[in-house]
């Protein structure tokens, strides 16, 4: 019984909990030590006990404040990368500045977020104790290899400036033919905001309507669309209810609502929801994808992208049974092979591409025989 006890131990996920806060310390610890398979090899209050505790031995997954004393996270974050790549959970503070100071972290190599209130911390956290369990989960799970890793820097895109303007060329912004506008949605979670900016990144202005569900929270998704929306030729920005869908636009569903495509007339439009968690997620990739078999139909394309779960899978299926294109990520190139791995399963896939070829599937199934 001592040896099978041991060798459970060994098995279980290690983590390293680095936040100021006591009481945040004293929360997690309690409720990932009362996890069944995960435990706290130590809670300290800042980076620099973090890295000397680290000479004893490494975690498997690290749970991060980022403003604290003597060295701040996004330091510590860029210095673990370096070393030794290693799953990161960034705890942030539920505020504009957080969310900020977070999206560089994921733009650093963090493989996703738990957030956390100024008021009522103790008894959100115990709230939310299955969501804190299952982002640690999900993070032991990232493939670190596909994960990359920029350097720290000044990152103007996430400073408080305009976003750049971009005017859509007249033929676009004025094709309005429900039979000839074609329609991307695209379905993503962990490790998805770094898939994105690589495919959006790789459009051309002259790109069909893209429709994106990424698994964030509130006050994320508007600064995310802006950081994009200064990289790409594309327009990115969050979606807001009534959002006409344009060639060369991509909208972005926000933090804390559901997205579904609707019909106005002879143009698409995006209705802005609110409503009870679907999949566990709000948005869910789910809900827009079935929206878009529904409106779309053979005018749509469907890509479900890197993620932990099953969200998005049937939705990409009933996707596909109404003659949209349907296309997951292949699971070498993916932070966690969950999300397509569970659309492949039930058929709902008509091809598997590593992610460096979707970009250009984009554009290809828009004017091919695909759609």
């Amino acid at each position: 019984m001592l040896t099978q006890d041991l060798s459970s131990q060994q098995n279980n996920i290690k983590v390293l909990l680095v936040d100021d806060s006591a009481v945040v310390r004293q929360v997690i610890s309690s409720l990932l030590n009362n996890a069944p398979g995960i435990e706290i090899l130590a809670a300290v209050a800042d980076p620099i006990f973090a890295l000397k505790r680290m000479e004893q031995g490494w975690p498997d997954v690290i749970v991060l404040d980022i403003e604290m004393p003597r060295m701040d996270g996004l330091t510590f974050l860029q210095k673990i990368m370096q070393e030794r790549p290693t799953p990161v959970v960034i705890c942030s503070t539920l505020t504009e500045q957080g969310a900020d100071t977070t999206l560089q972290a994921l733009s650093l190599g963090a493989v996703s977020i738990i957030t956390k209130p100024k008021i009522g911390l103790k008894s959100f956290l115990e709230d939310s104790s299955s969501d804190i369990v299952d982002a640690v989960r999900t993070a032991s799970k990232a493939r670190m290899a596909n994960v990359k890793f920029k350097k720290q820097q000044p990152d103007t895109t996430m400073q408080s400036i305009p976003a750049v303007q971009k005017t859509l060329p007249l033929s676009m912004a004025s094709s309005n033919s429900l039979r000839t506008q074609k329609i991307v949605a695209i379905g993503t979670s962990t490790g998805g905001t770094q898939a994105l900016e690589h495919i959006l990144t790789a459009l051309p202005a002259v790109s069909p309507g893209l429709l994106i569900v990424q698994h964030m929270p509130e006050k994320f998704t508007a600064l995310f669309a802006q950081r994009l929306n200064n990289l790409c030729q594309i327009q990115v920005r969050e979606a807001q209810n009534g959002d006409r869908l344009l060639p060369g636009l991509a909208l972005i569903a926000p933090g804390g609502k559901h997205m579904q495509l609707k019909l106005s007339g002879t143009h698409y439009q995006v209705a802005i929801i609110d409503g009870p968690p679907v999949n566990r997620h709000k948005p869910s990739v789910d809900v827009l994808f079935k929206s878009v078999a529904k409106f779309a139909g053979k005018n749509a394309a469907g890509f479900i992208l890197t993620g932990m779960g099953d969200d998005g899978a049937k939705g990409l299926m009933v996707m596909k049974e109404t003659g949209a294109y349907t296309v997951a990520q292949d699971e070498a190139s993916c932070v966690v092979f969950g999300m397509p791995k569970e659309a492949i399963a039930l058929g709902a896939a008509q091809r598997v591409l590593p992610l460096n070829l979707i970009a250009n599937e984009i554009m290809t199934c828009v004017s091919s025989a695909h759609l």
